[in-house]
Formats: C-alpha cells, structure tokens, sequence
C-alpha cells in the first residue's frame, strides 16, 4: 500500500521549470507535476515517429506511383506491338494457310518467383516486329515479282509456230522466230499474261497492229498482228485484262497471235511461262 502511493506522490510533486529572458525582462517560472512533463516527452517522441513514418510511407508512395507510371507505360507500348503482331500473323495465316503460333509468349523469361522480365520480352517483341517486316518486305517483292512474270495464254488456241529456226512462211527462208505464233479464229481477244503499262500500241510495217507491255523486274511482252488495240500508251493494265483482238494484219498469213516475253533486253522462249499460273 505505501508503495503505490510513494510512486504516485513522486508523479504528483511538482517540479519548476524557469524561463530566464536575455533582455531585462523578469524571468518566468512555471511550476508543473513531474507526471505532465513526462507525459509531454512520450507525446513529443510519438509525433515525432508518426512524422517519420508518414514521410518514409509518403516517399515508398511516390517511387510506387511512378514504377505503376512505368509500368503502364510499358504495358501501353508491349499493347500496341502485340496488336502489330497480331495483324501480321492474321496476314500471314491469309498467305500460308498455318495455324496461329504463340512463339514470342512461349519464349518469355519467367522467373522462378513467376515476375516476367519486361526488358527480355521487349527484346524479344523487338526481334520479332524485325522479323515481320523482313517478312512482308520478302512478300512485297515477292509479289511484286509475281505480278510482273508473264504467266498463261494470251489467246485460245494451239501453237502454230515455235519459237527458234524456223522457214518463214512468206520468205521462203530460215529465220529465226522471236517469239510464238497462236493460230486463233478473227477477232479473238488477246489478253495482256503480266500487269504491266502500255508502252507501245500502232501499227508497224511487218506485224501489224502490236501492243507491248512494260512489266518491271526486266520482263516486257508483245502482241503482234491484232485487227484492233483496245489499249492507249500509258494505261495500265492487269492479267487476263483483253488488250486487243487477233487479226492478220502486218506480215502474215492468217489470223493468229504472235506472242513473245523479253526478259533484261532480250527475248526468250515464251513456251515454258505459256502453262504457268
């Protein structure tokens, strides 16, 4: 019993707390319980921790906010690529007929704790979207090519005369023949076998009304002894497009078409390129 009340007496006395001014001011005491003084500490050192932590919190905050920032950043751009990503392949399952393949996902760094290391999967998107556009770069030209290769017939018909040696049929001597004769009926459409534009379409001295077409990729054709061109110089046109019709006009024997393909200034035989599509 005497303890407690020992214990709280020593709370409860009074201590003076004296404010001596350096002016000539009179000094200042302040008489205040031991227990309020103490009690005055414990607040001051719990402000004082509740400060720091809210600091240390406001600044854990503040770099969180701006990894969230980065991060949706990234997510951002990773979108957009895959998106790119996506619509090649849809391009690429068009061309080649394959199924989708999840390459760049499977491949993605993982981490044992299960994180995904962003950078290595951008580098790997990155590579990927390289690859995409050496690919449809490949396609483009490839197509390209494609579309500027003489490709079919372009008349219905059988082959009257070959191309190579040959006696001509109005001369009477061996000449070589520069392209091939198609033996069609009069007034037969003739139809440009590449896309290309017009070069040339007139008469000439020994072939008649002639349509040539530039291709690109050094191939150019030629359709000689038509009755009419239905094509200007300059127009563009596509395969299977009619350019004219046959005739027998020029140097010639009877209605047919004479066709050849030059190739890098130069004719070639135009019977290998005659079945292809």
């Amino acid at each position: 019993m005497n303890r407690p009340r020992v214990f709280l007496k020593r709370l409860l006395t009074p201590i003076t707390i004296m404010m001596v001014p350096h002016s000539r001011t009179r000094s200042v005491s302040i008489r205040v319980p031991v227990l309020a003084v103490a009690a005055s500490v414990c607040l001051c050192l719990l402000g004082a921790s509740v400060v720091v932590t809210m600091s240390v919190r406001a600044v854990e905050h503040q770099r969180m906010k701006e990894r969230l920032s980065y991060l949706s950043s990234q997510f951002l751009s990773m979108k957009d690529t895959m998106q790119s990503l996506r619509q090649s392949e849809k391009d690429f399952r068009k061309l080649f007929g394959v199924k989708s393949k999840t390459t760049v996902l499977e491949s993605a760094d993982l981490a044992d704790s299960g994180s995904l290391d962003m950078e290595v999967l951008r580098e790997q998107i990155e590579a990927s979207m390289r690859s995409v556009t050496d690919i449809r770069k490949f396609i483009a030209e490839q197509k390209d090519l494609y579309l500027a290769t003489p490709a079919g017939w372009p008349a219905s018909g059988s082959i009257s005369s070959p191309y190579g040696n040959r006696i001509h049929p109005v001369h009477g001597e061996i000449r070589f023949h520069t392209g091939v004769d198609i033996s069609v009926p009069p007034g037969s459409e003739v139809k440009a076998t590449a896309e290309g534009i017009v070069s040339f379409a007139g008469w000439t001295e020994n072939s008649g009304i002639v349509v040539v077409v530039e291709h690109g990729h050094g191939f150019s054709t030629a359709y000689a002894h038509n009755q009419k061109a239905l094509v200007k110089v300059g127009q563009r046109v596509v395969r299977g497009e009619t350019i004219g019709l046959s005739g027998s006009t020029g140097v010639s024997t009877g209605p047919h078409v004479h066709y050849e393909i030059w190739k890098n200034g130069r004719h070639i035989n135009p019977t290998g390129y005659l079945a292809r599509r």
